[in-house]
This record gives structure tokens, C-alpha cells and sequence, in this order.
């Protein structure tokens, strides 16, 4: 299909629809292909819409990829969950890692227990959360024995 066809088929399109219509369409921008992205940008900018619409229409919704590091493994997944909710209290990203895989039994020792998981540059403060709590449990290892 011709570029410049398919810009023009979808600008009639928006022209037709309602600001609310419009409205829904951005919230899904990261779905539109790049010309219907340009497309909808105009129409936006045309009627002068702003605010929320306006701001998807600017952010397509990159992915967001975090640096993430082991702080600790368990074996048993409720002391894991303990650890995970300390972290969330003090305000710190943490999420947990092979989970599931743990809860099926025999796969504890294949995937190497729940990784609790943080963003790199706040470890160390993670870390020292889970000692000051006294958090040191017994099914607990430290990432870098695992190896």
C-alpha cells in the first residue's frame, strides 16, 4: 500500500471520529503503525486537544527495561514473600523471581529456589533493609554462594 494513500485513508478516518474516539485510540498508540501514529498526532493537534490525549499521542509507550540484581535466593517461598514485603515497605522495587517454578516441589534445585530481585543501583539499600530488620532467614542465601 502506498505511504501517502494509507496517511490520507487514515486522516479522513480521525477526522470522522469524536473526541472520545479519539481519546480511545491514543490510549492504544503502541499498537498504531508509524503513519497512523502520525496521523493521529494531526488530528490531535487539528482539534487542539490536550492534557492526557495529548501525551499519548507524544509517548508511544516504550518498554521499560530495569537493571536488576540478585540480592537473594530462597528455598522456601513464604520467607521469600517476607522479604519481598519488607522491601516494599521501605519504598524499594522488588520483585521475585521463579516463584512458581518453586511452588511445583522438585524444581526448587533445577532453577536454584526465588530470586528476590531489585534494581542494581538501589542493592545496597535493599541489602541493608533486610539486615536491620534482622531479616536473615535460614532459607536464605546470598546470590554470590549460589555459584
Amino acid at each position: 500500500m502506498d505511504p501517502a494513500q494509507e496517511r490520507q485513508r487514515l486522516a479522513e478516518l480521525y477526522a470522522q471520529q469524536t473526541d472520545g474516539e479519539l481519546e480511545q485510540t491514543a490510549t492504544q498508540i503502541d499498537e498504531l503503525t508509524s503513519i497512523a501514529r502520525e496521523a493521529l498526532e494531526a488530528e490531535i493537534a487539528k482539534r487542539g486537544i490536550s492534557g492526557q490525549v495529548a501525551e499519548f499521542a507524544n509517548d508511544p509507550g516504550e518498554p521499560e527495561f530495569r537493571d536488576l540484581v540478585t540480592i537473594r535466593t530462597f528455598w522456601n517461598v513464604p520467607e521469600a514473600n517476607i522479604a519481598k514485603s519488607l522491601l516494599d515497605a521501605a519504598g524499594i522495587d522488588s520483585f521475585l523471581f521463579d516463584e512458581n517454578m518453586v511452588n511445583l516441589g522438585l524444581y526448587a534445585i533445577a532453577v536454584h529456589g526465588v530470586k528476590l530481585r531489585v534494581d542494581k543501583d538501589r542493592a545496597e539499600e535493599a541489602d541493608r533493609v533486610l539486615l536491620e530488620s534482622r531479616f536473615d532467614a535460614a532459607d536464605s542465601e546470598n546470590p554470590e554462594s549460589l555459584s
